[in-house]
Order: structure tokens, then sequence, then C-alpha cells
């Protein structure tokens, strides 16, 4: 019997079992056998694969149809170029915005950072600490589509670096924006974002050469 269990709740099952790697890379996400699982109709399954796609967690092919997304370090650089572009974009339209709220959440979500001890729990607390400044730039699809990059790219990039790099530095430099964002100083704030991301590049880089 069919469930009404619906595309959202289909997409979260399986970007959960991606990004825990339940689900390894290049693994062929069959629609029958996904919609025998979780007793739905193909229909919310494609949906749901449609929306991880979007997400860059999977891949689809005519041959093969659609797999567990695989990245190479050129196209995870390539990807942190973008998500500089838009972030530091995002925060400089969020900055006149920003509310004693925002800053509030901020606060509490690097306080969880602070007490996890669960490498994919940071990378998660990274981005929703990155979104709360975001937001209040009032531009939805911009702050979606820099959650679907980060999404996108967060297991390979936690592959690479998240035991290396570790929490430490990450929030250092994540109390350093939030500082100059309460300051109000939308130069220092962006400068200090970009080079935040720039220094994961250069993680990554140094992660993925040999020797």
């Amino acid at each position: 019997m069919k469930t009404t269990l619906s595309a959202d709740a289909v997409a979260d099952s399986l970007r959960s079992q991606i990004l825990d790697g339940t689900l390894g890379v290049g693994l062929q996400l069959r629609q029958e056998e996904l919609a025998q699982r979780f007793g739905v109709s193909r229909i919310p399954v494609r949906e749901a694969l449609g929306r991880l796609q979007a997400e860059g967690l999977v891949e689809h092919f005519a041959n093969r149809g659609s797999v567990v997304a695989g990245r190479t370090v050129d196209d995870l650089l390539e990807t942190l170029d973008i998500r500089i572009a838009l972030e530091t974009r995002a925060l400089k339209l969020a900055l006149p915005n920003l509310t004693q709220k925002d800053i509030k959440a901020a606060r509490e979500i690097m306080r969880r950072y602070d007490e996890s001890e669960s490498p994919r729990q940071w990378t998660e607390l990274n981005l929703e600490f990155h979104l709360a400044l975001y937001r209040p730039c009032g531009r939805e699809r911009l702050v979606r589509m820099i959650e679907d990059l980060v999404r996108g790219i967060s297991i390979h990039l936690r592959n690479y670096i998240s035991h290396t790099v570790g929490r430490g530095s990450p929030q250092s430099e994540h109390k350093d924006i939030l500082k100059a964002c309460m300051a109000g100083d939308a130069a220092l704030a962006v400068r200090l974002t970009e080079e935040h991301i720039e220094r994961t590049k250069a993680s990554l880089i140094a992660a993925s050469t040999p020797g």
C-alpha cells in the first residue's frame, strides 16, 4: 500500500544517507527500488531525486539513471569560488537589515558548534551560521542557491579536510565575521567571509596534494 510520504520527506531521508556515507559515491539510485523502500509511487521519488540533483548530491546519466554524485578537487575548488561570489554578495545585502534577533541566532549556533564533537554536525552548524547572516538580504533564491551549493559539496569537503582542519580555526573566523557584522563594518565582514572560504580552498589543495 502506498503512503502519503512527500517528496520533501524522501529527499530529506536520501540526503541524510548520502551525507553520512550510507549511500556511497557512484551508487545507482533506482526509482522503482526507492519507491518500494519508501512505500510511495515513483512521482515523489522522481521529484526528490530532482531536488538532490539541483543540490549537487545526485547526478543523472542517460544510460545509468541517477547516481550519488562524485566531485573532483577541481570541481570543489570551482564551487568554492562560486560560493565566494554569492556569499559575499548576500552578506553585503543582508548587513543593513541585520537585527539583534539575527545576531542572537548566530551566537546560539556558535555555542552549539563549540559543544559539538561531530565533524558532520560542524558542517551543518557552519552552514546554519552563515545562513543566519545571509537570510536578512531578502533574496530567497540567492540564499537557496548558497545552501544548495554548500550541501552539494559538504560530504566531499568533509572527506578531505574536516578531520584535519577541525573546528577551532573556522570558529575563530566566525567570531571575527560576526564581530564585524555587529560593528556594521560591511567591508571588513565581506573581506573576512571571502578569506574564510579561501582558507577552505587552501586546506583542500593541501589535503589533496600528494606527499
